[in-house]
């Protein structure tokens, strides 16, 4: 049995949202087993007979009705056939916190399916499960499968399709519900159903259906992946409805063929004028922010770059371009920008903002960070779904040249067109400029490590001297940063597409640390050592992905950025005490967390998972990174709590 989600006060012993029994008073002498138990079908009571003609009628006493038992059979559910579907869409995985509107697709997983591809891996909260999958995603390339319960399953789970939705990650979810109210059990069953289950997430999704037979939900199935694999990727939902899950197969349906669509390329006109403007620029700058979905996309951006012998600045909302190559200026973002006379922006989210200051005052104002006449291009499938209520689409940008299309998918062609163009002349004047870029990187590289040895020896310890110190101990090793990381960002060497998967989109909190464990079983396959560098505000949101690492034994090193505050909070209010000239020394009110400090280690322990510290002096911080390391390559989860700076 369940826990329930709320318990009454005047009743703690209310039935819960996950028991199996539901809506029925179970008195105490059905909860003793019976001696001698009843066969599967009981033989019917024989029929009265007929009263004779010119005789009374035989009366009998009446009586309560006996509850009849279940009905045992072999007949195939139709969540077999859903299992059916959710194999041949080629799913690894199943991420869930169980749910009774899913029992019978649960049960069919198992025992029909052998809990094998997909696989059900169990989390402890329904955020954890999407955003596990949202992780999971960005290293794979491809959506596992999520299942939620109900409407309190969806709630859950809300904040985390978000953040997907605005990271444009593709996430495949079916939650339960019993939409015919005449089937539905009396109680709580009643409040976990609904009519229009997918609305609270409608205006965050690419697509939700709610299917009516199998036939319908293997159509719908195959065309939500399709859906949420094509760019702009997206996360879609599935409803499965319970008397559907339940009811005997009548006849097996059939399960269309899975063909992906091509991403969408950029129209040739626009690609040519797009090449001619850059070829012809003096100063051009290429700005990425999600444009490698695939491994494919570095090597395309490597390419342009290389052709065009222009700058490239990361913005990291994936990794796009390898961090010592020389044309990676990203140290120096703000120079480039303002002396750019092109720009190209590939899957850029916020272009405006990358462009344009913005002073957060009372009377906010803007300038732009861009010189006069400038012209800039952008290439984004965005545009090719955007809705309006939750307006994460940015400002509108002041763009020159504008393509509705994948970045991924149009640079080979850009670049090609590019090539074409490309002179004698044009060669020699891009070859100076890779010779100025390249030591101007130097340059910056040099400031950046005098930056990284400030407070080289400080307590608590610098975040700098913290991802030094990990990226020592990694380095030499097939390695992939899952979460987090300013100063990794800046010190270690990228150059792989699942080496970084960027952040989580909608800036909600709770995502780090259940992606960065979705991410890790996703390269637990290919024997990588994944690395969190975990918040300490967002592990306590969901602190419950411990135990599932544990419990699925998922190799992952999570290190403890344990600033003990949610310190980007702290310096809002900061700001806002400063301008109301109040002072700053009372912001820390409702804004850390100490008294008492938490022990990460103890709590790692409490949960099956190696846990250290917490470490406060930086000497001791090798040593124990080396022993979790040690545990991690063992195939289980280990944890570091490190005790920092606040930034």
């Amino acid at each position: 049995m369940g826990i329930s989600r709320q318990t009454s006060a005047k009743n703690k012993s209310a039935l819960a949202r996950r028991n199996f029994l539901k809506g029925g008073a179970v008195g105490a002498a059905a909860l003793v087993a019976t001696t001698n138990p009843l066969p599967a079908q009981q033989p019917a009571p024989a029929q009265q007979p007929e009263p004779r003609s010119g005789t009374a009628p035989v009366v009998t006493q009446e009586k309560d009705p006996t509850p009849s038992a279940e009905v045992l059979t072999s007949d195939r559910p139709g969540s077999d056939f859903m299992v059916d579907v959710l194999k041949a869409i080629g799913f690894d995985y199943i991420f869930a916190n169980p749910g009774s509107s899913f029992r019978g697709l649960h049960e069919s997983l198992i025992n029909y399916g052998g809990n094998k591809s997909p696989e059900f891996l169990t989390c402890c909260h329904e955020e954890s499960s999407v955003a596990m999958a949202h992780g999971y995603a960005k290293i794979e390339g491809k959506p596992v499968c999520v299942l939620a319960h109900g409407t309190v399953g969806l709630q859950h789970a809300s904040m985390a399709i978000y953040n997907a939705y605005v990271d444009r990650t593709p996430v495949f979810m079916i939650i339960g519900n019993t939409l015919d109210a005449a089937t539905r059990r009396p109680g709580v069953e009643w409040a976990h159903s609904v009519q229009d289950a997918a609305v609270l997430v409608r205006d965050f999704t690419k697509w939700d259906d709610a299917p009516v037979s199998l036939q319908h939900f293997a159509e719908s199935a195959v065309r939500a992946y399709k859906m949420a694999m094509t760019p702009p990727t997206m996360p879609v939902l599935l409803v499965a409805d319970g008397d559907l899950q339940e009811s005997p197969i009548k006849e097996p349906p059939h399960i269309p063929k899975i063909t992906l669509a091509s991403p969408p390329q950029g129209d040739s006109g626009a690609v040519a004028e797009a090449a001619r403007m850059l070829v012809n620029a003096e100063n051009p700058v290429i700005i990425a922010d999600r444009c490698a979905r695939t491994p494919a996309g570095i090597k395309a951006l490597v390419e342009l770059a290389e052709t065009l012998q222009a700058p490239v600045i990361n913005q990291m909302g994936r990794m796009n371009f390898p961090s010592n190559h020389r044309l990676n200026q990203t140290e120096r973002s703000r120079a480039l920008i303002a002396n750019a006379d092109v720009i190209l922006g590939l899957e850029v989210w916020d272009f405006w903002g990358t462009v344009n200051n913005l002073r957060d005052q009372v009377q906010r104002t803007s300038r732009p960070l861009t010189r006069a006449g400038v012209k800039m291009i952008a290439i984004s499938a965005t545009d090719l779904n955007t809705k309006s209520n939750y307006q994460d689409f940015q400002r509108f940008p002041d763009l020159d040249l504008s393509m509705a299309a994948d970045s991924e998918a149009t640079l080979p062609a850009l670049t090609e067109a590019c090539k074409r163009l490309l002179t004698g002349d044009r060669k020699r004047l891009f070859e100076d400029r890779a010779g100025r870029l390249a030591e101007a990187q130097q340059q910056a590289r040099e400031r950046m490590r005098v930056e990284a040895s400030y407070a080289w020896d400080a307590s608590p310890i610098s975040t700098a001297r913290m991802a030094a110190e990990i990226w020592a101990q990694i380095k030499d090793k097939d390695w992939s940063l899952v979460s987090g990381g300013a100063w990794a960002q800046r010190l270690w060497n990228f150059d792989k597409h699942y080496q970084y998967i960027g952040g989580s989109g909608g800036a909600g909190v709770g995502y780090g640390a259940p992606a960065a464990l979705g991410a890790a079983v996703a390269n637990k396959k290919y024997g990588r050592i994944s690395v969190s560098i975990q918040n300490d505000g967002d592990l306590m949101y969901a602190p419950g992905v411990l135990w599932t690492s544990a419990h699925h034994s998922i190799p992952l090193l999570s290190v403890m950025h344990n600033n003990r505050a949610y310190h980007q909070e702290v310096m809002h209010l900061q700001r806002m005490a400063n301008r109301h000239q109040r002072g700053i020394t009372t912001a820390e009110i409702g804004t850390t967390i100490k008294n008492p400090n938490i022990d990460y280690g103890a709590l790692a322990r409490s949960m099956g998972v190696h846990g250290e510290g917490p470490i406060t002096d930086p000497k001791d911080l090798a040593p124990a990174l080396k022993r979790a390391l040690e545990v991690v390559a063992k195939g289980e989860p280990a944890l570091v709590d490190v005790v920092t700076q606040p930034r």
